[in-house]
Order: structure tokens, then sequence, then C-alpha cells
């Protein structure tokens, strides 16, 4: 089968060589092409790519990932479109492991996997999550959930739901919103264990927490657009969404507990109750790395509060852009 191995960049000069080197070793006999997407790089991003024989350059203004990926699938010729990032380096098998389960004629998408070379506690803490996603997602047939980073679809299928929306300025949940409809439209989508991409994981704990921000941010409008997914996905383990409300019932108990003084204080029974639900996850990690699973309860604390004002502000924002369409509506 033909396919285009597309990869959006946005001043990705300094990345993007490692990206190209590790797909290039691949594609040799196969009718396949790689396309980078040039997004109104300010750097020598076009310069970097353009050293790159068999890479081909398209440059268009800046207008965000997802238009640039939906213009890369326009140009590609192949039947099937790839995706990763310009920070992600596939692993030398990488392309086959994407393509094979192609070979079923119902299958409209899959998904790769994440893994990191880092040493740092918040990356290899990272990585611990990503790893608690696939768990639930190699139990099931098929699944809701494609990211970007590793990421195959049908060309003709791709087009027919019109791309990623656009409404999406930033690398975030445009590739969740996707999903959602297509699996809305019963498209058959799979997880491909196997179909490793190497990245960089946020290293510090203030990068961490600004990225778990924006992801449930930008993850209110992709729900807002398909509500039925509010309640579960294939990738969201649904222990997470409790944790979500272990801040604001802290600060109720602990009013609670300076107003009334009860003889077992209430924040600490929540604070137990949020601990136990932590456990699953600290089994998981201390079998991968024992001071990560030490330190998992409390990351996930910090990782609640973060999404909670994620979800609250995007809930605000979607609010007030309903509220803008009647105002801007004809009378």
């Amino acid at each position: 089968m033909s396919v285009s191995i597309i990869i959006p960049t946005f001043n990705g000069a300094s990345r993007i060589g490692n990206c190209l080197d590790a797909l290039l070793k691949q594609t040799g006999g196969r009718e396949a092409e790689i396309l980078v997407v040039n997004d109104g790089s300010t750097d020598n991003t076009a310069q970097v790519v353009d050293q790159y024989s068999g890479v081909r350059l398209i440059s268009q203004s800046n207008a965000g990932p997802a238009a640039a990926r939906n213009r890369g699938v326009l140009d590609a010729r192949g039947t099937i479109v790839l995706f990763t990032d310009d920070d992600c380096v596939p692993i030398p098998d990488w392309l086959g492991a994407m393509l094979e389960p192609f070979n079923d004629p119902e299958l409209v998408g899959a998904k790769g996997v994440y893994r990191t070379r880092q040493k740092s506690l918040v990356a290899r803490f990272v990585q611990a999550e990503y790893e608690d996603r696939y768990r639930l997602m190699r139990r099931l047939p098929t699944i809701d959930f494609i990211d970007t980073y590793s990421a195959a679809f049908r060309r003709d299928r791709f087009l027919e739901m019109t791309g990623y929306d656009t409404s999406f300025p930033v690398a975030c949940a445009e590739d969740i919103e996707l999903s959602y409809r297509i699996s809305a439209r019963g498209g058959k989508m799979k997880f491909i264990p196997t179909a490793i991409v190497y990245h960089t994981h946020p290293d510090t704990l203030s990068h961490y927490l600004k990225k778990k921000y924006k992801f449930a941010f930008w993850r209110v409008l992709a729900v807002c657009k398909n509500p039925s997914k509010a309640v579960k996905d294939s990738h969201t383990p649904q222990l997470m969404k409790l944790q979500l409300f272990f801040a604001p019932a802290l600060l109720l108990a602990v009013v609670f507990d300076l107003a009334v003084r009860p003889a077992m204080p209430a924040s600490i029974v929540v604070a137990a109750v949020f601990l136990v639900s932590t456990l699953p996850f600290v089994v998981r990690a201390i079998a991968k790395n024992f001071v990560v699973g030490m330190v998992s309860p409390a990351l996930l604390a910090l990782r609640s509060c973060a999404q909670l004002l994620g979800v609250t502000a995007g809930v605000i924002h979607a609010f007030r852009k309903s509220a803008e369409v009647p105002a801007k509506s004809p009378a």
C-alpha cells in the first residue's frame, strides 16, 4: 500500500533532523513519501529540511498544527497517511508496525506509543502515565483515541471526516476530537503497542503542570463537540476523573473541620480516600521505578489540581463561545 508520512513543524530546525533521519531509513523499497509542512517557521527549518533528499517540503503561513496536518493530507499521494511530530524519533520498524493493521480493509485508523530515554523524575512519571493509558487500550479490540505523535489513517476516510478541526489553535485535543468523530460514525481504530516513537517529555514540575492545565482546557472543547465521550473513552482512566474532585473536596473538608471540629477530621478522610485511589497507579509505577512510584501520590495530587483548573477554565471558555453565537447571529 502507498503511504505518506506527514510532519507538521513550527520552528523545528533544532529537532526535526533526528525525526527525518529515522524515517528515511524506513521508506526505502516502499511506495512511501515524507512530507514536512512548515507552518510559518521563523527559524531556518526550511533550510534544514531542504538538505534531505526524498523529503517534500510544503510551506504555509502560520495556521496551527491542525491546519498544517490537513494541508499535508491534501498534498499527499499515499492511500495511507501517517503522522508524527518533529520532536519524535520513530524506532526502525515503526512504519511497518503502523501499516500492518491496514491489511484489515475495515480499519480506519491506528495508534502507536510514546517512549522516552530521559532519566529525570518528572519525565519518568510522565512515561508511567502513558503506560497506564496503554494498559487500558491493550485490552480493547478497538479504540476511540488516536494521538498525532504516532497515528495512521486511510486518506479517503480522513478527508471524508474533513480532517482535524482547525478551531484548535495549538497541538492539543484536535487529535482527540477527530478520533471521537470517527468513533461516533462507527470507524474501526486499533492500538499498536509495537509502533514506538521516542519523545522528550516535560522534565520539570512547572512544565508538566502547565501541559496538564493546557490539555485539560482544550479537552473540554473536544468533549463539548462530542458529549457522548464525556463519561468514558478508551484512553482516560476513570480514577483520574474522580481525582479531579480532590482539591475542592479537601477545601470543603478543611472548612468543615474548622467549623465543626469533629472527632475524626474530614480532611484526613478526604486525604486518605485520595491516597487509596492512587494505589493502583503507585503499584504499577513501583514495578517500573521505585522512586517514581513513591512520589506518585504527590504528583497525582498536583496533577488533579492543574487539571481541575484547566477544566474550569475550559468550561468558562466554552460557555462564553456558545453565548457569542446568538449575539452574532442576525435577528
